[in-house]
């Protein structure tokens, strides 16, 4: 599993946020996949509040207890709610100009890669919100997540997730789908992102279904559990250890 991180110079998601920052707007945040068409975040929502979140993410930060780590932060706007209530959290993001922003905002944010194995502290929650899964990339790399989930969770430690199954893409009007079973897990999306002048490099996104989050989690010493569904195909787990 790589574990890098991702300079300035490659990294179009931290140039928004640091732009929408410091100037209060942001231009448009491009996003290519081979599965769907030209896509764009809007960076506003990148900060925003509680009151704006959808409801699993709402849910999320209220499960949070203990000592907080917020993977994949970008902005850090839960990590933001969450230090209001009172959480020691620490903000995690491979993206330098993320990190600089997160602590212009008064976070403990720290330039690391989830699967760096020289990261070693422990945490009562792991919050991985806006489908922070995804940067498994591949089902076939969940041991790796369930490896470092075990190495910074402190005992009786936990792990806050949302993502969405995609299948609904696929899905005739008969309700069959139209899925090559050949071409490996249907949540696997390959993207790429450009802000301005500055343009990332691809990089593998998982979306995965419930059931088989809830398996491979077993599979790997865990309890899983929905804790809420979201509005479209969408749902919050929380992953324990057995």
């Amino acid at each position: 599993m790589d574990n890098s991180t991702i300079g300035k110079e490659k990294d179009p998601m931290g140039r928004a946020i640091s732009d929408y920052f410091r100037t209060g707007k942001a231009a448009k945040l491009r996003v290519f996949s081979s599965m769907f068409y030209e896509d764009e975040i809007p960076v506003a929502t990148l900060f925003r509040g509680f009151e704006d979140m959808p409801l699993q993410e709402q849910k999320a930060v209220e499960l949070c207890r203990g000592r907080v780590l917020d993977v994949g932060a970008g902005s850090g706007c839960h990590s933001v709610v969450l230090k209001e209530r009172g959480h020691d959290v620490v903000a995690i993001d491979i993206s330098e100009l993320s990190i600089e922003v997160m602590k212009e905002r008064g976070l403990d944010a720290r330039n690391v890669n989830f699967f760096d194995d020289t990261f070693v502290e422990k945490f009562d929650t792991i919050l991985m919100a806006m489908n922070g899964i995804g940067i498994v990339g591949k089902v076939e790399r969940l041991g790796d997540f369930f490896r470092a989930a075990k190495r910074l969770l402190a005992p009786g430690g936990q792990v806050l997730l949302d993502s969405s199954d995609i299948r609904y893409i696929f899905m005739n009007d008969d309700g069959s789908m139209d899925i090559n079973l050949a071409a490996g897990y249907y949540g696997e999306v390959d993207f790429k992102m450009r802000y301005k002048n500055v343009t990332g490099e691809p990089f593998d996104w998982l979306y995965i279904d419930f059931e088989t989050l809830k398996m491979y989690a077993e599979e790997h010493g865990f309890k899983c559990e929905k804790c809420i569904d979201g509005e479209h195909y969408d749902y919050l787990a929380r992953i324990v250890a057995e």
